[in-house]
């Protein structure tokens, strides 16, 4: 499956990637480029999916992947992942992302959008 390299090696693009999906968790929306919305889009349905499963060795295959930086904000991410956004998409098969464009951005006229989950609370 082919990707975009966003500029980025593969090190700072993952750690982007963990970081972008560790706010859209905590956050719930995020606002962004459009080409790192819909590589970040693919990787937040996995980790939703994987959520949904709700066994111990799925939490820790989330708890690898999203950011470490600080211990309480990992755990609000972790803890949210599997508490309420699992029980939330429980009965919905896929498409727990949406794409929302904004316009270009001031600058370097790069499209921007908001990357949300669905039925937000």
């Amino acid at each position: 499956m082919a990707y975009q390299k966003l500029g980025r090696d593969s090190s700072a693009r993952k750690a982007l990637f963990r970081d972008l999906v560790t706010d859209l968790f905590i956050h719930e929306r995020i606002q962004t480029t459009e080409a790192k919305a819909k590589e970040v889009r693919s990787i937040a349905e996995k980790l939703i999916t994987l959520a949904k499963r709700g066994d111990l060795h799925a939490r820790r295959q989330a708890a690898a992947f999203v950011r470490r930086e600080k211990a309480n904000e990992e755990q609000d991410a972790i803890q949210k992942l599997f508490s309420e956004l699992a029980t939330r998409y429980a009965e919905r098969p896929g498409g727990y992302t949406r794409i929302l464009k904004l316009g270009p951005r001031r600058g370097d006229a790069a499209p921007m959008v908001y990357l949300e989950l669905v039925d937000q609370a």
